[in-house]
C-alpha cells in the first residue's frame, strides 16, 4: 500500500512507493464536493482464463458531510481510442469487474450523475488469465470553505433530467451496450428519443453504439443531433471528431475537435485526434503543440505520430527522441527493435 499523498501541479496526485500518477477532480453537487483518489494497480496471476480480468473495490467516506451522497457509481472503461469496452453501475462499498480483456492499455473512468470525476490510465502486458486490482478510493467534502472550484470540472448543462420510464429505458441502453447488445440498445434508444428527442445523451450513446459496430457515417448524423440540443457537449463533440477522421473528413473534424479542446484541455483523446486532422490536411505546424500536449496527457501513440513528422521534415535527432519517449511509456511494442535500432543510427557520429 501506499505509504503518503504528494501533491502535483494541475489536479494530479502521485502515491509514493511506486510510479502510479492519479487524477484528482472535483465535481459539485448542492454545496459538496467529492474527491477520488485512484490506489495502486496490482496484477494478480491466476491458473486459467481466456482474457484478462480488471476489477476492484469502490470505497467511499462520508464522514465529513451530512445529507445525501451518491447511491451508485459508474465505472467505465475505455479502450485508447475512446470505444467503451465495458460500463458497470457499481454501489458504494461494492466492486467492480470487467472480463476477457485483452493486454494493452486502457483509461478507467469514474462517473457520477453523468459527469466524469476521475480517470486512470491502465497499463496491461500481462498473459491471458491476469487480474489486474485497481481500487477506487472516494471521498465526499463539504465546499464551505470559500474557495471557488476550477470552472471546468463541473457544467450543469451537461446533466439531462429524464422523467422514469426514460431513465429505465437509458438504463437498459447501457445495460445492452456493456453486453455488446448493439441491435437492442439501438432499438432502446430509438424508443427514448421518439419519447423525448432533445435527450443529447440518449443521441450521443446511439452515436456511440454506431461507432462500435463500425457505422461512423451513422454516428455522425447521431452526434449531429446531439449537438443540435446541446452544441458545448464536449463528448459529443469529440466522438465527432472521431467519426469524421475514421471517415477521413478530416477538413470537416478539425472544427468539432477545436471545440471539445476548447471545452476539455485536459483531453488526451481531443488533442490527439485535433494534431491527427492537422496532420492529414498537410499542416503539421498546426499538429505539433496538440500531439504534444495529447503526450503529456498520456496518450502514447502521439509521440510515435510526432516522430513521423519529424522523420518526414529530416529532423532525425527530434524523432529518434520522439521514439524514445514512446518506448518508454511502451517498452513492450511489438517493432521496439526496428525503433531502437533508428534511434542508434540518429546517435551514430
Amino acid at each position: 500500500m501506499p505509504n503518503s499523498i504528494t501533491t502535483l501541479p494541475q489536479g494530479l496526485a502521485q502515491f509514493s512507493g511506486g510510479p502510479f500518477v492519479a487524477s484528482k477532480l472535483y465535481l459539485i453537487r448542492s454545496f459538496l464536493l467529492i474527491v477520488a483518489f485512484l490506489l495502486t494497480s496490482v496484477p494478480i496471476a491466476v491458473a486459467q482464463g481466456q482474457g484478462s480480468t480488471l476489477f476492484g473495490d469502490i470505497k467511499v467516506d462520508e464522514s465529513k458531510v451530512e445529507g445525501m451522497t451518491p447511491l451508485s457509481f459508474n465505472i467505465i472503461l475505455y479502450t485508447l481510442n475512446g470505444t467503451v469496452a465495458g460500463r458497470q453501475a457499481v454501489a458504494a462499498g461494492g466492486r467492480y469487474r470487467f472480463i476477457n480483456l485483452r493486454s494493452g492499455e486502457y483509461d478507467l473512468a469514474v462517473e457520477v450523475e453523468n459527469k466524469e470525476i476521475a480517470r486512470v490510465r491502465i497499463l496491461h502486458g500481462g498473459s491471458p488469465g491476469t487480474e489486474i486490482r485497481q481500487d477506487l478510493e472516494l471521498e465526499w467534502r463539504a465546499t464551505n470553505t470559500g474557495k471557488k472550484p476550477r470552472a471546468q470540472t463541473i457544467s450543469a448543462a451537461d446533466i439531462y433530467e429524464r422523467g422514469d420510464s426514460n431513465k429505465a429505458l437509458f438504463e437498459k441502453a447501457q445495460s445492452a451496450i456493456d453486453r455488446k447488445k448493439y441491435s437492442e440498445a439501438t432499438v432502446l434508444l430509438q424508443q427514448l428519443l421518439a419519447a423525448d428527442p432533445k435527450d443529447f445523451q440518449a443521441w450521443t450513446e446511439m452515436g456511440n453504439v454506431y461507432l462500435l459496430q463500425d457505422k461512423p457515417g451513422d454516428a455522425e448524423r447521431a452526434y449531429q443531433h446531439a449537438l443540435e440540443e446541446r452544441p458545448a457537449f464536449a463528448l459529443a463533440l469529440l466522438n465527432l471528431g472521431r467519426a469524421l477522421v475514421a471517415q477521413k473528413k478530416f477538413e470537416q473534424a478539425i472544427t468539432p475537435l477545436t471545440q471539445a479542446v476548447e471545452l476539455r484541455r485536459d483531453s488526451a483523446d481531443a488533442n490527439f485526434l485535433l494534431g491527427e486532422a492537422f496532420l492529414q490536411i498537410k499542416k503539421g505546424s498546426k499538429a505539433v503543440p496538440h500531439l504534444n500536449e495529447a503526450a503529456r496527457l498520456g496518450q502514447v501513440d502521439a509521440h510515435l505520430r510526432l516522430a513521423a513528422l519529424y522523420n518526414a521534415a529530416g529532423l532525425k535527432s527530434q524523432a529518434a527522441s520522439e521514439y524514445e519517449q514512446f518506448l518508454k511509456k511502451k517498452p513492450d511494442y511489438p517493432g521496439r527493435k526496428k525503433l531502437e535500432q533508428y534511434i542508434t543510427e540518429q546517435k551514430k557520429p
